[in-house]
């Protein structure tokens, strides 16, 4: 099994990185080049660099997974693919997406996309806390355990 993360907005990839090293799962970081930094390179940790199109991260995640990898990411999206291919998906604020959600998650983004479409405001995502940090950690080892 690989970690693969979406990374560009991720506030817990180094808890990612620091956790997969523990059970020694690799871990594949992909984001935009917009993002790039000399100090990436980390033993364990492959960094892929994708152009700044919207969904560059997204493809080339879906090109590398596997059957039984894992994905973190805030995209209903790429989660909704990444369970069609059989990964484990994860938010960053510590849910599981699975096949019993991720229609609900996908209306509501759209029905909140077709609102602001139309003029009206919507709320955004609370902010990331320390409570959603520790509910990730929680639910990333379980699933590793639960997989390996």
């Amino acid at each position: 099994m690989k970690v693969y993360v979406d990374a560009d907005a991720c506030p817990v990839k180094d808890t990612i990185i620091s956790i997969a090293a523990e059970y020694e799962l690799p871990v594949v970081i992909v984001k935009s080049f917009a993002h790039f930094s000399p100090n990436d390179e980390q033993p364990g940790v492959k960094t892929i660099y994708v152009d700044t199109g919207a969904e560059a991260a997204d493809y080339r995640i879906m090109k590398l997974t596997e059957r039984g990898d894992m994905i973190i990411t805030q995209d209903y999206g790429l989660a909704s693919l990444g369970l069609a291919k059989g990964c484990s998906v994860l938010h960053h604020k510590g849910f599981a997406y699975t096949n019993d959600n991720i229609d609900q998650l996908l209306q509501t983004r759209y029905l909140s996309a077709m609102a602001r479409k139309s003029g009206k405001r919507t709320k955004g995502p609370k902010a990331f806390s320390s409570e959603d940090e520790q509910k990730f950690i929680r639910l990333f080892r379980k699933t590793i355990e639960e997989t390996i």
